[in-house]
């Protein structure tokens, strides 16, 4: 299997050219070109072994969940809280913490509700960033308006960070949640979140999370990062679709009453009375994404198999070399960059603009030759308003399974495209 990586001497080394060996999609030719899939910031490509997993499910396995006695329900039920204990347990989080969702943008919207209801008044204030995916920045604004809380922006210093000394000249003796991002889905900038969120906690803020577009990238450990919500989707980090994770503080499961409720979030109800169960059950009700939750636990075996250092340094090093090649070529007469050039304190994000080209034809272009990127504005509009770039922006976002032939050829097109539009304009 490809994600076994290669054994040199007594080393384990990375090789994107043996894990592409598990995506079949790679396979693909799109306009009689060989796929080059680098819209990885929207969702990844899915390895063989979760496939093969959800299809398992499927032929032997499939039934309800928590609802019978008999064989293949109780087998289920055990697939089903085994796969939700290695996602719990990749985050360093508690099997009761972890409460599936079905994306990142369910959990921050529970978050946001559960903290609005149970905790937050007229006078009180939540600090969210200007960089927020719209998932982290909508809700706030939803129930601001019914509870009357205010909201204040924080925005990007000159590296595209947010920093912490931003974020505290917003606190007052009022505030009471922070919600950010801990990487940017657009620019793919790494916040120091660990920083922050001890700066907001000595003013005993709560914090809210979103860690969708770090979780596939680097190892994540949640009690040290301490937040008190956290929030992911299994489709980014080679999952399925409708699955993902509300990490919450044991005290506020335990405190909090649900927002959603019914099957599963009950011990018993009568017409007076109700019992909540024990979380994370209290805050999922109905039959969740089974058959994808059991799929997201074979895709954290993949991802602790490859390293989650090893994915770090592999990033690292496709983002070097695309800033590296991209000014040996020149490329930068033509585009600016959203984001540092400083490829520490990024992921494997290219992300661009050009004066000469809307970003829909410079997407449009590459997809002629095989190549996915992303355009438009990546659900951060105020993003891209605050940058005043209107029209959106390129992304190029990478994972595992990319190269850097497959950079080289992006490059190079780019090159190409932007001579010829030079040309036009001229």
């Amino acid at each position: 299997m490809g994600y076994k990586n290669l054994v040199v001497g007594l080393e384990m080394v990375f090789s994107p050219y043996e894990i592409r060996k598990d995506f079949p999609i790679l396979k693909r030719t799109i306009n009689g070109h060989p796929l080059i899939y680098f819209d990885n910031n929207a969702t990844t490509l899915k390895p063989i072994q979760v496939i093969e997993s959800v299809k398992k499910v499927y032929e032997q396995y499939y039934s309800n969940i928590h609802r019978g006695i008999h064989t293949l329900s109780v087998e289920a039920t055990e697939l089903f809280e085994d796969a939700l204990k290695k996602i719990a347990n990749f985050i360093n989080a508690s099997f009761q913490e972890l409460i599936p969702v079905y994306n990142a943008s369910h959990g921050l919207n529970l978050a946001a509700s559960l903290l609005s209801l149970n905790y937050l008044g007229a006078n009180d204030e939540v600090i969210i960033t200007v960089m927020e995916h719209h998932s982290n920045m909508l809700p706030w604004r939803l129930w601001s308006k019914i509870k009357g809380f205010k909201i204040k922006y924080v925005y990007p210093n000159d590296d595209g960070e947010i920093s912490r000394d931003n974020v505290e000249s917003l606190f007052t003796k009022n505030t009471r949640v922070l919600a950010f991002t801990h990487v940017s889905n657009v620019t793919g900038v790494i916040n120091d979140a660990k920083a922050i969120i001890r700066s907001a906690k000595r003013e005993g803020i709560i914090i809210v999370l979103d860690i969708a577009q770090s979780i596939p990238h680097m190892k994540i450990n949640i009690k040290d990062l301490d937040p008190d919500f956290a929030a992911f989707s299994g489709h980014k980090m080679l999952g399925p679709s409708g699955t993902g994770g509300l990490y919450m503080r044991r005290e506020f499961a335990e405190e909090f009453e649900p927002v959603f409720s019914g099957g599963d979030t009950i011990v018993d109800v009568t017409l007076n009375e109700i019992k909540w169960t024990e979380p994370p059950w209290k805050f999922a009700p109905g039959t969740p994404n089974i058959e994808g939750f059991i799929g997201l636990g074979a895709a954290v075996d993949y991802l602790n198999n490859i390293g989650m250092d090893n994915i770090r340094e592999h990033e690292e090093m496709l983002i070097k070399y695309t800033l590296d090649r991209a000014e040996e070529e020149g490329l930068f007469k033509w585009i600016e960059l959203l984001g540092p050039r400083d490829y520490k304190k990024r992921t494997g994000v290219f992300t661009f603009r050009s004066e000469l080209a809307n970003p829909n034809v410079v997407g449009a272009y590459l997809d002629l030759h095989g190549i996915a990127v992303r355009t438009g504005k990546h659900c951060a509009h105020p993003l891209h308003y605050y940058y005043g770039w209107y029209k959106g922006s390129v992304r190029a976002s990478y994972y595992i399974y990319n190269t850097k032939e497959e950079i080289d050829k992006m490059i190079y097109l780019l090159k190409n495209f932007f001579i010829e539009r030079s040309k036009k304009i001229q």
